[in-house]
C-alpha cells in the first residue's frame, strides 16, 4: 500500500462537556505518493510543541546553528549552504524568471550591512518581484509582538560579531519547531534585492527570513500565492480560522476582542473588485472601531477615522477576517492562557484508510478517527450564565507546497463530528449509517488546513433573535385580556412554551445548523402535541421553509405560536366539544387579524 502524505488534526478548547468522536475524511481516489515525514502518533495534551529547553534542530541536517557558525568562524570561511545553492533550482521549478540574477552577500551590496536596525517593524517589509504578499502580511503581524518575532528570528546573529555568512530562523512545522539555516547570499539584479527588502538599504532580516522560508518549501517560486493564515501558523504554531464577512456571526466583534486579549494574530483582506461604502452616523451614535495596519503602507483607508475604521464599515468593505489563535506554549512568558491544545497525527492510505466523504458509505468508516472529551465550561467573565465550551478543530494536510515541483496539489479535505458513548474501538460502518453527525466543517475545500469553531452545551443555538412578526404572534397568543401587552404571568407561560419547543427543535437539528428539514417538521409538530393532516403540512412547508426546504428557529417558533393560538381559540369557541364552531363575520375577522 502507498502512504499518502501525512495529516495532523488538532483540537483547541477552552474546557467543556460530553465527549465526541471526530472523523477525518479524505478522497477515496487519492493518487499514490510518498511522504517526506515519518508517521508518529500522539494523544497527549499539547502543552509544549517542543520543550523550551531542548535545542531546536536544523530541519534537514540535524545540526544546530551554533555548531555550524562556530565551525566557520574558526575556519575563517564564509558558510555556503549546499542544500539551497545560489542557482536556478532554488529560484523556480516551472518557468524561469525574466530577470538575470546575481546572488550577493549583504557585505557585497552595501557598506555597513545590519541584520536589524532599531527593532523590526512593518516598514522593514517591502514586497519585491515575488507574489508572496500573503507571507509579508503575516510577517507584518509578527512584528507587533517581540516575543513571537524573536522566536522566529533569533537575535543572536549579526554581520559583525561572529559573522560567518550564516543565519537561522525557526518555524513551526506540523507539530514541532525546526531551525532552518541559510547562508546570506541573496538574489539581486543591478545590485538591488529582487524579492523582499527593507526600506533601509542596509537592513536584511526580512530578506533572509524570506530566503529561509523559501528553503523550507524548496524554492522561491513555491511561495507564489498563498494564504496569510498558513504563514501565521508556521510562525506561531497556533490554530487558525477565518470568517467570510458576508457570513460573519453576530458576535464577531466580541470574537475579535477576545482574540486580541489572548494574543492572537489577525489579518483581513478585501476583494478589489468590490466598491467601498461609507457608514452614515449621527452626532450621538456610539461607534465600535477596528484599527488596521497595511504592511505595504501605500494604499490607505479613505473613509472616516483615518487610521481606524468603524466596525460596520469593516464588515461592509472587507471580504475575509483571518485569526491565528496562539497555543499556550507559543509565548515565552508565564502568562495564563485560556486555550488548551491536543494534537493527533495520522495518514490516509489508499485502499485502506482513505475512505472518502459521506457520499461513500461503504468506505467512509475506514477514515482515521480521533476522540476528544470536553470536561469544563468556558470561563467567560462577561457572561456568567454562559454554560458551554468553545472548541476549535483543525485538519491539516502536510507537504503539498513543498511538493509543488513534483506536480502536487492540495487535496479537498474536511471533517465531521459525531457524538459517541462508551466504545473505544474504531467505529464501524453501521454506526455511520444509523447516526447523524453532530457538527462538521462548513465545506470541503482545497486548503492546507480546514478549521472550524464550535460551541457545545445549552447555548449553542445560532440565531439573530426573533423577528418582529414572531414577537407580535407571541403577544397575540398570550394576550388574554386584549391589551396588546403581556403581564409577568403571561410572559412566564410564554417562556415555558418557547423552552419546551426549543428542546423539540434541538432534537431534530442533528447537524447543529440551527435549521431543521421541512420533512422533520412532521415529527416535531407531533412531539408538540399537534395533530395535522397532509394538506396542513404542505401549507407549513410553503409558508415557513426556505428555498432549501429548511426551517430556521425563528420560523419554527412562529409556526408553533400560530398553531398553539389557533387550537386554543378553536377550543374556546367549541362550546359543545363536538369539533365544530360557528362564527359570524366580525368574530372571524377579529380572530384571524389578531392571530
Amino acid at each position: 500500500m502507498a502512504i499518502v502524505s501525512l495529516r495532523s488534526i488538532r483540537f483547541m478548547f477552552i474546557n467543556a462537556l460530553p465527549g465526541v468522536a471526530l472523523e477525518t475524511e479524505a478522497s477515496p481516489d487519492v493518487p499514490e505518493g510518498k511522504t517526506d515525514y515519518p508517521f508518529t502518533a500522539s494523544n497527549s495534551i499539547y502543552t509544549a510543541i517542543l520543550s523550551r529547553n531542548e535545542a531546536v534542530k536544523d530541519a534537514k541536517r540535524l545540526k544546530n546553528f551554533l555548531e555550524l557558525r562556530d565551525k566557520y568562524v574558526h575556519k575563517k570561511v564564509l558558510f555556503e549552504d549546499p542544500l539551497f545553492p545560489p542557482n536556478d533550482s532554488s529560484l523556480w521549478y516551472s518557468s524561469k524568471f525574466p530577470i538575470e540574477f546575481e546572488w550577493k552577500r549583504p557585505t557585497e551590496i552595501c557598506d555597513n550591512p545590519q541584520f536589524i536596525i532599531d527593532g523590526a517593524s512593518r516598514t522593514d517589509i517591502c514586497q519585491g518581484e515575488l507574489g508572496d504578499c500573503w507571507l509579508l502580511a503575516a510577517i507584518a503581524c509578527l512584528t507587533l509582538n517581540d516575543k513571537l518575532l524573536y522566536r522566529v528570528i533569533p537575535s543572536d546573529q549579526s554581520f559583525t560579531e561572529n559573522y560567518a555568512g550564516i543565519f537561522h530562523f525557526q518555524f513551526w512545522r506540523y507539530g514541532e519547531w525546526v531551525d532552518v539555516v541559510v547562508d546570506d547570499r541573496i538574489p539581486t539584479s543591478n545590485n538591488q534585492l529582487v524579492f523582499t527588502k527593507s526600506f533601509r538599504k542596509n537592513e536584511f532580516w526580512s530578506a533572509l527570513l524570506e530566503k529561509a522560508y523559501a528553503k523550507l518549501h524548496g524554492s522561491y517560486e513555491a511561495l507564489k500565492g498563498g494564504n496569510t493564515l498558513e504563514a501565521m501558523e508556521d510562525f506561531t504554531g497556533g490554530v487558525t480560522e477565518f470568517f467570510e464577512m458576508s457570513e460573519a456571526p453576530k458576535e464577531l466583534y466580541k470574537i475579535m476582542k477576545k482574540a486580541l486579549e489572548r494574543g492572537s494574530l489577525m489579518g483581513c483582506s478585501i476583494d478589489v473588485s468590490q466598491s467601498c461604502d461609507k457608514l452614515k452616523v449621527t452626532k450621538d451614535t456610539k461607534i465600535r472601531l477596528v484599527q488596521m495596519r497595511n504592511p505595504w503602507g501605500m494604499v490607505l483607508w479613505k473613509g472616516p477615522w483615518n487610521a481606524k475604521i468603524s466596525f460596520e464599515d469593516f464588515k461592509k468593505n472587507f471580504t475575509k477576517l483571518e485569526i491565528c489563535n496562539l497555543t499556550p506554549d507559543t509565548l515565552l512568558d508565564d502568562r495564563s492562557h485560556s486555550w488548551t491544545v491536543a494534537v493527533n497525527e495520522g495518514r490516509w492510505v489508499r485502499g485502506s484508510s482513505a475512505g472518502g466523504c459521506r457520499n461513500f458509505p461503504d468506505t467512509f468508516w475506514t477514515n482515521p478517527q480521533y476522540r476528544m472529551r470536553l470536561y469544563e465550561e468556558d470561563d467567560d467573565p462577561d457572561d456568567p450564565e454562559h454554560v458551554a465550551c468553545t472548541v476549535m478543530v483543525a485538519l491539516m494536510q502536510k507537504g503539498r507546497r513543498k511538493d509543488r515541483s513534483k506536480g502536487a496539489k492540495l487535496y479537498t479535505i474536511g471533517f465531521t463530528i459525531y457524538e459517541m458513548i462508551g466504545s473505544q474501538q474504531h467505529l464501524q460502518k453501521d454506526f455511520f449509517l444509523y447516526n447523524a453527525s453532530k457538527a462538521k466543517c462548513k465545506s470541503y475545500i482545497n486548503l492546507r488546513e480546514v478549521s472550524e469553531r464550535f460551541l457545545t452545551g445549552n447555548n449553542d443555538m445560532k440565531t439573530d433573535g426573533f423577528s418582529l412578526e414572531s414577537c407580535r404572534s407571541m403577544i397575540a397568543l398570550m394576550d388574554t385580556d386584549g391589551t396588546g401587552k403581556l403581564n409577568l404571568q403571561e410572559f412566564k407561560h410564554l417562556w415555558s412554551k418557547i423552552k419546551a419547543w426549543q428542546l423539540i427543535f434541538k432534537k431534530y437539528d442533528k447537524d447543529k445548523s440551527s435549521t431543521i428539514s421541512s420533512f422533520e417538521m412532521r415529527n416535531a409538530v407531533n412531539d408538540a402535541g399537534f395533530r395535522l393532516n397532509n394538506q396542513l403540512y404542505d401549507i407549513i412547508t410553503m409558508r415557513y421553509a426556505d428555498e432549501h426546504l429548511n426551517i430556521d428557529f425563528d420560523s419554527f417558533i412562529c409556526c408553533f405560536v400560530r398553531l398553539e393560538g389557533m387550537f386554543r381559540t378553536f377550543h374556546a369557541f367549541d362550546k359543545n366539544g363536538d369539533g365544530t364552531i360557528k362564527l359570524n363575520v366580525l368574530e372571524w375577522l377579529q380572530l384571524t387579524m389578531y392571530a
